[in-house]
This record gives C-alpha cells, structure tokens and sequence, in this order.
C-alpha cells in the first residue's frame, strides 16, 4: 500500500523538528560557559563544606611548610 506524499512530508518534518530540539539541546548541555559556571558552582559549594574547608587549610600549611624549607636551605 503506497503512502501519501503528504503524510511523508509529515514525518520528515517532525524528524526534522526532533532533530533540531535534540541538537539544540546538545548544545546547551556542552556549552562551554554553562560547564565552567557549573564547575565553579560545584567549587564553591565544596569550599563552604567543613571538608572543603579543612582541604583549603592542609593545603595552605603545606604551601606555608615548603615555602619555610625554602627559605632555610637558600642560605646554605
């Protein structure tokens, strides 16, 4: 049984149609300005975490540590 033109018509602009959503969708998903707000969303919200504050303060006395190691062995 043959199709009507019409009806084909049809469907190939709802494929169309879907596609385009899809794609646009895509789109926004890997949008490299909404990731990098994201990541800095996701950042901020560990930072504010008592881990995420114990995190910042062993890396900041690590980096005092080294930094005091420098310091002595540059005059040997």
């Amino acid at each position: 049984m043959p199709r009507d033109p019409r009806q084909i018509q049809l469907e190939i602009d709802a494929a169309r149609e879907s596609l385009a959503a899809t794609l646009d969708q895509l789109v926004y998903r890997s949008s490299p300005q909404r990731l990098k707000a994201q990541g800095q969303a996701v950042v901020q919200q560990f930072l504010q975490t008592p881990a995420g504050m114990a995190a910042v303060g062993a890396v900041g006395l690590l980096m005092t540590l080294v930094l005091v190691q420098k310091v002595r062995h540059r005059n040997d």
